[in-house]
């Protein structure tokens, strides 16, 4: 579980580079910068706006946000319109063995732009969720088995033992911003209604290029999570929402190893 506090320690980019570059054991998961997606319109910041800021910094708390200290990077389609899918930066605070909260942002730098809310639960807790709530809940195994959820910066071997903590997880996730796909839609603000963002089970799922633009742009390589965690799947327990969004893509999709869809038969 060492591992695990280190995750928590939050160490600033820097000095987590620093450790990254010289822990012997194993490399790390890549930390590339990503930059807002819009650029949101209004006024530069007035000098009594930064004075304000200052005093507030000193003298106010930020207690909360300063407990969102695990970062991950994923994806996420829109559960009624699956073709309307994006990277998701997820800052993240682990309350308890079972339950975590995610604030989502849209980028990893400090003029990112908080674009949504993820809640993530143990499969414990999901089981005992009402039947009509579960249908809010998407599940992760597809995320940590195919590679592509990741913890970048840090060590390998750390990134590993976070994920099995993960498997047979769910999420809950809201996004707020650019929430529908328009050639049309205005995305330099929040406009519109929030909508439910699911995750990608099978291979073939996410748009071309998607996966392969976050790993160059983060220095991440996706296949090669993807075959460090193949120790993972005889830990994958079958789950709920697995094919939910199953054949609503127009390419090939395939099968993850280890990504199977819980059974909703009832024993009479």
């Amino acid at each position: 579980m060492g591992y695990i506090y280190f995750i928590r320690a939050a160490l600033p980019y820097r000095r987590a580079s620093f450790l990254c570059f010289s822990v012997a054991l194993s490399g790390c998961t890549g930390m590339g910068l990503t930059g807002p997606s819009a650029d949101v319109p209004g006024q530069p910041e007035s000098a009594k706006t930064n004075v304000l800021e200052a005093g507030a910094s000193a003298l106010q708390t930020d207690a909360p946000t300063d407990q969102l200290n695990i970062y991950l990077v994923g994806f996420h389609p829109m559960k009624d319109e699956p073709s309307h899918q994006f990277e998701a930066h997820h800052f993240c605070q682990q309350v308890n063995e079972d339950f975590m909260q995610c604030a989502l942002y849209d980028g990893n730098t400090a003029d990112a732009h908080l674009n949504g809310v993820e809640y993530i639960i143990s499969e414990r807790i999901f089981e005992g969720l009402p039947e009509e709530e579960k249908k809010y809940w998407h599940p992760h195994n597809g995320e940590i088995l195919s590679g592509q959820l990741v913890a970048p910066n840090l060590p390998e071997t750390a990134d590993h033992e976070l994920m099995q903590s993960k498997m047979n997880s769910y999420g809950k996730t809201w996004h707020t911003w650019a929430t529908s796909h328009s050639a049309e839609k205005d995305d330099s603000l929040p406009l519109g209604k929030p909508e439910l963002a699911w995750s990608f089970n099978r291979t073939g799922e996410p748009q071309p290029g998607l996966v392969k633009d976050r790993d160059q742009r983060m220095g991440i390589d996706t296949e090669e999570r993807r075959k460090s965690r193949q120790d993972l799947v005889p830990l994958a327990n079958p789950q709920s929402g697995v094919g939910v969004l199953k054949g609503k893509f127009p390419r090939m999709t395939q099968p993850i190893p280890g990504v199977e869809a819980k059974s909703t038969n009832k024993k009479r």
